[in-house]
């Protein structure tokens, strides 16, 4: 079982910048895929990014976001730079099942945060 705990969201500028952590229970934690999701209030979860090896970026965010981990700290850290009031929404820390590729489909990931809010006013 994995469990993964958010924190880092808040109220910022647009433009300005927020970093997220996940910090996840798991002895594992290297051989897991992390993911990124967020909700919009009406909206469906969609893919923000992922990391294995490397990252990867939703079109939306590439550019502007960065996906990091830290196996020694069992965490993984999403860097928002230049955020837009269409940023706002609750952001999800995800795992995969071990040794498997990355995913941008949130059925691959059967392990969830209970979510950071982000919302940046205009």
């Amino acid at each position: 079982q994995v469990q993964l705990v958010e924190s880092g969201g808040g109220l910022v500028q647009a433009g300005g910048s927020l970093r997220l952590s996940c910090a996840a229970s798991v002895r594992t934690f290297s051989t897991h895929t992390m993911g990124w999701f967020r909700q919009a209030p009406g909206k469906e979860r969609e893919f923000v990014a992922a990391i294995n090896w490397s990252g990867y970026y939703a079109d939306s965010v590439k550019g502007r976001f960065t996906i990091s981990r830290d196996n020694a700290k069992n965490t993984v850290y999403l860097q928002m730079n230049s955020l837009k009031p269409e940023d706002t929404a609750v952001y999800y820390c995800a795992a995969r099942v071990p040794l498997v590729p990355g995913s941008s489909k949130k059925d691959d990931y059967p392990y969830w945060g209970q979510g950071t809010q982000v919302t940046v006013s205009s």
